[in-house]
């Protein structure tokens, strides 16, 4: 009896420390289009009303408790629903909030607007054109200038306030970073983390942004990881490349996530849709491709 009570005082105190991660959650009314369904990420992209008290009405990704609820929606569905955020208990620039959506219906079944031409996807073994970009230094330079090199590009904007979105990509860039010197495979990898703001992100702001992501405060960083933006013409042909989708909103850019892993020969080796990727899925790419050019030579 002793040892069962303490077992149950265990469970209790375990229970007790996994609430305390995050604050009690709130929660807000939310109806919406669905857009579009992303069953490997487990998640719809859906066109919000306003939610007052939290956010303006956008587009953004959501995940859903229980995850089954997915299966029962289609694109063009207007649903209704409670989203549930979870902000952290600790104020550690490590922590962030969680959110969701609860208790979804689908109030009406609708139909899209008319279909848009298929959108392109970077396949492997496709070579990347030579978009030209201006980095934090206000220095031009272009993706062919990185020919013999493995470059890891993503794509973000410095003003991101979805932890899920651009802040994960960076957080997944510092990752690597870290082990750019200890790790042998990554020796000849340059990182490469492109806005689609040219309007707000100035070289200025893309160094301020690198140096607030980065484990390093030096200048140093940029040798092997660099911030740049394209041209507000070039960045439609950029975005169509890599499968990037960015429609400005009042102050925010609502967006997908594109990440490339491009050999030294300039041809993509893979393509990651969305954010759910693993660090070490990008490392694994870098070690093949570095073995495969050694093997080549």
């Amino acid at each position: 009896m002793t040892r069962r009570i303490q077992t149950l005082a265990a469970l209790v105190l375990i229970s007790i420390g996994l609430l305390s991660c995050h604050r009690a959650p709130k929660r807000y009314p939310f109806t919406g289009l669905v857009i579009s369904i992303d069953n490997q990420d487990q998640s719809a992209l859906i066109n919000g009303a306003d939610i007052p008290g939290f956010m303006d009405a956008m587009a953004m990704s959501y995940k859903f408790k229980p995850a089954s609820t997915l299966t029962q929606l289609a694109p063009g569905d207007s649903i209704s629903a409670e989203v549930v955020v979870a902000e952290p208990a600790s104020k550690s620039e490590d922590a962030v909030s969680e959110y969701w959506l609860e208790n979804v219906k689908v109030i009406a079944h609708g139909k899209l607007p008319p279909a848009q031409p298929a959108m392109h996807v970077p396949r492997p073994g496709e070579e990347v054109p030579d978009f030209v970009l201006t980095n934090q230094s206000g220095k031009k330079i272009s993706i062919r200038q990185y020919r013999g090199k493995i470059l890891l590009v993503t794509f973000i904007y410095t003003r991101c306030p979805f932890p899920d979105f651009c802040p994960r990509m960076s957080a997944n860039f510092a990752e690597v970073y870290k082990q750019l010197k200890s790790n042998p495979s990554l020796a000849n990898t340059h990182l490469l983390s492109i806005s689609f703001d040219p309007e707000h992100d100035t070289p200025k702001a893309l160094r301020d942004y690198g140096f607030s992501v980065a484990p390093v405060h030096d200048a140093a960083l940029f040798a092997r990881w660099e911030f740049a933006t394209p041209s507000a013409a070039d960045l439609p042909k950029i975005a169509d490349f890599f499968a990037l989708t960015v429609k400005p909103d009042a102050n925010v850019i609502n967006h997908t996530l594109s990440t490339a892993v491009i050999g030294p020969n300039g041809q993509i080796v893979q393509w990651y849709h969305g954010g759910s990727w693993p660090v070490s899925d990008l490392i694994n790419d870098v070690d093949s491709t570095a073995k495969l050019q050694a093997g080549g030579k």
